[in-house]
């Protein structure tokens, strides 16, 4: 892909660039979901994209490795189909939908989510209000369809934190996120060294901000998420896939980001998440300790207030408490991350 120098207006082939003030609508959106593995979800999510009204301007599913059946619920819903001889990665598979793609807004999914029926149309609409604008993510919603805990304690999670993120964003998010197509070839698409999901859009969003270019996180646009998370699995993907690819990240290009759920508050809740597990590994000690740990989980769930609060809304009080544990873990994890990423971010250097 051969990067389109940067302009205020339309580019050489009609398309509207950041600054723009064409009036863009649904058919000016492509959309572009990459399907790959098993896919259990895929089915339903292809039924949500049938159902758009008004209709985008195109509808393209990369198979990331070839499979029949998922082509075909692809091809049911008139959508085109890039099949990719082996599996690369979702990154990958992204940039091969972009290039097949013609319209002004690229605008990915992932293929686990529901969509309502107005997506295309609203995210025009939020385009052609910020023309300045070079990207725009969404959110998952507060109904999250599977009913075990961790998977309505991780989805609300993501939903309170970009719900409750600044609109100004320094980061992407694939999972539902548009970029104009203009903005997305002069930084060079997804990084196909990103084989596996991971922070490939977290990534291609640092260029963009690097770039100048703005991110707008737009609370309206929100989605469905019909994955089913399983503990360990949620573990392994906030360590090896979230925390350390995006610590390597902040650290390579020298800037700590204060945004989404890597924020002052949440560096401070790591601390006190590590203290209460010190405190509790001292219990051999002196029961003291224990009363130390209790606090130090005390006091983290005061700090978090607003997301516990949030908690007992949504689900109760009963989910809340049992989020606890969860929430404790995940913020370990993502110090333990932090450390790996730092060692192996120095070791690079020294290499």
């Amino acid at each position: 892909m051969t990067p389109a120098p940067r302009g205020a207006g339309p580019d050489a082939s009609g398309m509207a660039v950041p600054g723009s003030r064409r009036e863009l609508e649904a058919s000016d959106v492509a959309i572009i979901v990459p399907v790959g593995g098993a896919a259990p979800d895929w089915p339903r999510a292809a039924g949500s994209l049938a159902r758009l009204d008004p209709p985008p301007g195109q509808i393209i599913v990369v198979i990331d490795g070839p499979n029949d059946a998922l082509a075909a619920t692809a091809r049911e819903i008139g959508a085109a189909v890039v099949v990719l001889d082996e599996r690369g990665g979702p990154a990958r598979a992204r940039n091969r939908g972009a290039r097949a793609a013609d319209r002004d807004i690229l605008l990915f999914l992932d293929a686990d989510v529901d969509v309502p029926a107005d997506l295309a149309a609203t995210v025009a609409r939020v385009f052609t209000d910020r023309p300045g604008v070079a990207a725009v993510m969404g959110s998952y919603d507060a109904r999250p369809v599977d009913p075990g805990v961790v998977s309505q304690y991780r989805n609300l999670l993501h939903h309170f934190v970009h719900q409750t993120a600044r609109e100004d964003a320094s980061t992407f998010w694939a999972g539902c996120g548009a970029v104009r197509r203009q903005a997305f070839l002069e930084v060079g698409g997804f990084d196909e060294r990103f084989g596996e999901p991971s922070i490939e859009d977290i990534e291609l969003g640092a260029r963009l901000v690097g770039g100048g270019q703005k991110i707008r996180l737009e609370k309206s646009v929100k989605v469905t998420h019909l994955k089913r998370w399983r503990f360990g699995h949620m573990l392994g993907t906030d360590l090896w896939r979230r925390a350390v690819p995006w610590t390597e990240l902040m650290l390579r290009d020298g800037r700590l980001v204060n945004d989404l759920n890597v924020r002052t508050r949440d560096r401070v809740s790591v601390a006190l998440a590590f203290v209460a597990l010190g405190a509790f590994a001292g219990i051999w000690q002196s029961p003291w300790w224990l009363a130390a740990g209790v606090a130090a989980l005390v006091l983290l769930v005061a700090f978090n207030a607003a997301f516990f609060g949030f908690l007992v809304r949504q689900r109760g009080t009963f989910f809340a408490m049992r989020a606890v544990p969860l929430y404790w873990t995940y913020l370990l994890v993502c110090g333990l991350g932090f450390g790996i990423g730092l060692a192996r971010h120095l070791a690079g250097r020294r290499r």
